[in-house]
């Protein structure tokens, strides 16, 4: 389970470049129920740049953030951050293992220090050293990340890359059915009960999100996964699998919003 007490290597953030940040902070509300709080440009008090970012609440905790896409050629998408001691330690790790840094290390203020990474096939990660924000408020609550996943087309190379950069351990489970095997995630030194996430090997063909290349997405919780399609559908985007039941795990679908923008909601099966 994703927790925040965030722990080295652990999810501590997320957010999505939007091509238009109003529009995804209306669909977003729509769908998990969060509430858009546009940044201050620091030109006073009102003076707010919707069309910049925010970030986005659920029952007044902030759940993650929203920006404008800006990057050319990039896909709309969510980005996944880590929790780090050091983010030039960890620069220089994600080098050392044939990852490429998209953004270096730098400092947001004395909020924290961020960098953004594309792992060796071209998975793309952030990281976040914290100064005095620590991350997001809320998880593994309705309206909030529960899981992070990542498609990919060499589990084993994923192992080998996170492994050594982010200190991840790793445990195999089949799936049903001879689907083939997932591997789960958990931060170094913690019990099994703090898994966080998964790896899920997938062809090239099967990546076209992405042309062909590795991609992370979010799972947000929801409690009724039907009900979060009818609102994803309803409000502008799409379904790509489900609504389905994962034995032991709960119901879940893959959406896309309406800029292609991929995650999953799931309602927890019942204990």
């Amino acid at each position: 389970m994703i927790t925040t007490d965030l722990t080295p290597g652990s999810p501590c953030w997320l957010d999505l470049g939007a091509p238009d940040v109003p529009a995804a902070a209306a669909f977003y509300g729509a769908v998990l129920g969060w509430a858009y709080e546009p940044m201050s440009d620091g030109g006073g008090e009102g003076q707010e740049t919707e069309g910049e970012g925010g970030v986005f609440r659920k029952d007044g905790k902030i759940v993650g953030g929203l920006g404008r896409l800006t990057e050319e050629g990039a896909r709309s998408a969510w980005m996944i951050y880590y929790r780090v001691t050091d983010a030039d330690a960890t620069t220089q790790a994600v080098e050392r293992a044939g990852g490429t840094v998209r953004v270096a290390p730098r400092d947001l203020g004395d909020w924290g220090r961020m960098a953004q990474y594309s792992d060796p096939l071209g998975g793309q990660f952030a990281v976040w050293q914290p100064g005095k924000d620590q991350g997001f408020e809320l998880v593994d609550e309705p309206g909030s990340l529960s899981w992070t996943e990542l498609y990919t087309t060499d589990v084993a190379a994923a192992k080998e890359f996170y492994g050594g950069v982010l200190g991840w351990q790793f445990g195999d489970m089949p799936l049903p059915g001879g689907g083939g095997t997932y591997t789960l995630i958990t931060p170094a030194g913690l019990p099994e009960e703090r898994m966080q996430g998964g790896l899920m090997e997938l062809s090239a063909d099967d990546l076209a999100l992405a042309n062909g290349r590795p991609y992370w997405h979010p799972v947000f919780a929801v409690t009724d996964c039907d009900a979060a399609v009818a609102g994803v559908t309803g409000n502008g985007g799409s379904v790509q699998m489900g609504p389905e039941d994962a034995e032991g795990v709960g119901r879940l679908a893959v959406c896309l919003d309406p800029s292609n923008a991929d995650f999953v909601v799931l309602a927890p099966a019942q204990s």
